[in-house]
């Protein structure tokens, strides 16, 4: 017999909160540090993405 009604866990918010976290906070740190801009440009597109995952993840997820 099959729990079709069962929550699947899925690894996707355990591995974006912290790359939010940590790529947020570089781009933070690296305005006021001086930090080269390309390095920050790359840090905010992965908070970007990383946001933009969770958001999505978080309406799939709602949906079922």
């Amino acid at each position: 017999m099959e729990n079709t009604t069962a929550v699947t866990r899925s690894a996707a918010p355990a591995v974006l909160w912290p790359l939010l976290v940590v790529s947020a906070g570089v781009n933070a740190v690296g305005s006021f540090t001086g930090m080269a801009d390309p390095f920050r440009i790359t840090a905010g597109a992965i908070a970007t993405v990383a946001l933009i995952l969770l958001v999505v993840h978080y309406v799939r997820r709602r949906r079922q």
